[in-house]
């Protein structure tokens, strides 16, 4: 059995060919260990007077280094154990850039992180033209910096303020983009890659000059210029990450540091921050996120039963989930779909829909005309059920109407196949009422999206009683195909989301009642670390969607932390819906004041006349830290509660769902994690202190009185 990684061949025109493949892997990844194994391959390579360029290529079929081996950052138990991994990386990648034959990555696939530290310290890259191919350094999406020297050496070769735009999101590339931004040297098809890479070895080392465009000109070839570049950059993260991410701010510190004094003091920079980063609860918790749902992809059965294959799949409503919910099918899952609608113009609006996205990366460069057009191809549309004959799974995105839903189950067994699934994308309604009067209830489950589909990456799958093992496997399958991540949860008034969800956005809505100015009290959850604030996203979500779940969540589940204040009745009787109609607590597009300069529609604004409307009268009176603990620590009971009755199977389930689902801070790792970062006993304590104060909405929940008293944690 071969145990190395590395393997050396040398050809017989000087090229040597240094494949990696990492045994028994799906993906190469680095791993602190490989470092010894590289140092000797390295050694031969420099004894090897006859060789005129290496070519470092994979072993695997799909992808190159899809990045290094985060489970070995588990190892460290100091910031000095975690510096001294970033050395030895920075060290072996220095070897490679120092031999004095060209050095060519030729790249298929993933090029990821520790992955493309490796291709920049290369002299050159060739990559294909595959939609595999994408090239990024992500790890600040793991609170991390590039511990390779890549803070270094990608801002030398494409510029400080484009490698600060790859750096600061995380966002991957594609071919054609890397090679304009100066990243790559070819773009190639992959049947020719291998040989592009050894024709460019042959030319020797290919020279790369930074071209700027004229902004890039102004502000990183002088002190000044990148003075205020490096000041923007700055208070652009401040005022996107609020100081919840560290990562940000030192990747920028240490970029900052390679410029002005030198790429030396920048890898001592870059090492001592990595180390730092490594032992922050930030980076501990986006790791943990990130092995959960590595191991959630892993489960590809669910209690014993394998998932059908989806070769056909149909959608029944052409609204904006309906479109949605075709996008990703088509585009990601690469199953065909049929779009039902009762009206042409449904049909017409969901193939629009589709068709703005996939134009949208078009004018981007992100893909072909011919992707284009062969990812539109996926899309047909019916008026009856012509077709559906050959429909493996069918998902229901009709109005919330439980006759209209019974009868799509019927018209699906009908005329579907005696297999096809019925996945319901219902967000209130019970799966098991619109299973009632299934022929074969077994093949009836919940599939439940959020808005956007096409970004919102949770999918809940909601079995009833009566569903299969295999009706859960294939949807699952199915979902995970979409690029969604997916939990199973009970099948209960407002699922684990929206459950978790109500309480929160309730408690928000009082505080506007008591005098919290709306901007004021979404500020709060912002500075705690949620995407938009709650009055924000009701406004999003749509006020009469809210007024429609929460009397369902009311009746079903009880609780004071479920009824949403009567107050709120006035601002539908007003017509205020939130963001679709442009008025809600904000003002939205044409109801919003213009741009006194430019006499265009101006950003959303508050709508001072909605106090008036709920009759208060604004005032801040309470400290934002106290605003957002008293939204947040009802979300957290209500968690407590739906692990307890078996909502979520477990807290990564319930972590996962509400990081994805909601946005809950990816940083304190979900709602879960965090309770556990707290401690039980101290989050029983301040519910209690909330409780004697507004009421027994904030009453403990049985389960976290029980932890706080045998001092459990929800993670061991």
């Amino acid at each position: 059995m071969n145990t190395a990684t590395f393997a050396l061949d040398i050809r017989q025109d000087g090229i040597g060919i240094l494949t990696m493949d990492v045994p028994g892997e799906s993906m190469n990844t680095l791993k602190a260990a490989f470092a010894a194994e590289i140092r000797t391959v390295l050694a031969e390579v420099k004894a090897n007077r006859d060789l005129i360029g290496l070519v470092v290529v994979s072993g695997k079929k799909d992808s190159f280094i899809a990045g290094a081996d985060i489970a070995m950052l588990a190892a460290c138990t100091s910031a000095t154990d975690a510096q001294t991994l970033s050395r030895e990386g920075q060290l072996v990648f220095a070897e490679i850039e120092s031999l004095s034959i060209p050095v060519i990555a030729a790249i298929h696939g993933p090029c990821l992180g520790g992955g493309l530290e490796l291709a920049l310290a290369c002299h050159g890259r060739v990559v294909t033209d595959h939609a595999k191919t994408v090239l990024g350094l992500p790890e600040v999406q793991l609170g991390l910096l590039p511990g390779s020297g890549g803070t270094q050496r990608l801002p030398r070769l494409i510029g400080v303020a484009k490698a600060l735009d790859l750096m600061l999101t995380g966002k991957q590339v594609r071919a054609k983009q890397a090679k304009k931004l100066g990243l790559v040297d070819d773009v190639v098809p992959q049947s020719i890659l291998l040989e592009a890479a050894i024709k460019l070895a042959k030319k020797g080392k290919p020279r790369h000059a930074l071209k700027r465009d004229l902004q890039g000109k102004l502000l990183e070839t002088n002190a000044l210029g990148r003075k205020v570049l490096f000041s923007q950059a700055s208070k652009g993260v401040k005022a996107k990450t609020r100081g919840n991410y560290p990562a940000p701010e030192r990747i920028l510190e240490v970029v900052r540091i390679g410029v002005e004094e030198g790429m030396q003091a920048g890898l001592i920079a870059e090492a001592r921050h990595f180390g730092e980063l490594v032992m922050t609860p930030e980076s501990a918790s986006l790791r943990s996120l990130f092995f959960a749902t590595t191991e959630m992809k892993k489960e590809v059965s669910y209690q014993g039963a394998a998932p059908r294959k989806v070769a056909h799949a149909a959608v029944l409503g052409g609204g904006l989930m309906g479109g949605g919910i075709a996008f990703v099918t088509a585009t990601k899952a690469k199953v065909p779909v049929r779009i039902k609608d009762v009206a042409s113009v449904g049909i017409g609006n969901a193939m629009r829909y589709s068709y703005d996205l996939l134009a949208k990366k078009l004018k981007r460069r992100q893909i072909l005309r011919s992707e284009l057009e062969k990812q539109m191809s996926m899309l047909s549309g019916t008026l009856d059920y012509s077709g559906f004959h050959r429909v493996d799974l069918v998902v229901e995105a009709v109005f919330e109407d439980l006759a209209l839903k019974h009868q799509m189950v019927q018209d699906v067994e009908r005329e579907c196949g005696e297999h096809t699934v019925f996945a319901s994308n219902t967000s209130s309604l019970p799966i098991h009422q619109i299973a009632a009067n299934a022929a074969h209830p077994e093949r009836v489950v919940g599939l439940h999206y959020f808005s956007p589909v096409d970004k919102m990456p949770l999918a809940e799958i909601i079995p009833h009683a009566g569903t299969s093992a295999e009706t859960v496997a294939t949807t699952l399958a199915f979902a995970r195909a979409q690029g969604k991540t997916p939990i199973v949860v009970k099948d209960e008034a407002g699922f684990y989301v929206n459950r978790i969800l109500a309480p929160y956005m309730n408690e928000a809505a009082r505080l506007v009642l008591e005098g919290e100015p709306v901007e004021v009290l979404d500020g709060a959850l912002l500075d705690f670390g949620f995407p938009v604030g709650p009055i924000t996203l009701l406004d999003e979500v749509g006020i009469d969607v809210g007024a429609k779940i929460s009397p369902i969540l009311e009746r079903e589940l009880g609780g004071e932390q479920f009824q949403a204040p009567k107050a709120f009745d006035r601002l539908l009787q007003g017509d205020r819906k939130g963001r679709k109609n442009g008025k809600g607590f904000y003002l939205y597009g044409k109801a919003a004041p213009r741009n006194r300069l430019t006499g265009k529609e101006g950003k959303k604004t508050v709508d001072e006349s909605v106090y008036a409307v709920l009759g208060v009268s604004p005032s801040p009176k309470l400290a934002r830290s106290e605003i957002a603990e008293r939204c947040v620590l009802l979300m957290l009971n209500e968690a407590a509660m739906a692990l307890d009755g078996g909502v979520v199977a477990s807290a990564r389930d319930g972590d996962i769902g509400a990081i994805f689902g909601i946005g809950f801070p990816p940083f304190l790792g979900g709602p879960f994690r965090y309770m556990d970062s707290l401690g039980i006993a101290h989050l029983v304590g301040r519910l209690e202190h909330y409780q004697k104060r507004h009421g027994d909405r904030f009453a403990p929940c049985a389960r976290l009185k029980a932890m706080a008293a045998e001092q459990l944690r929800f993670y061991p």
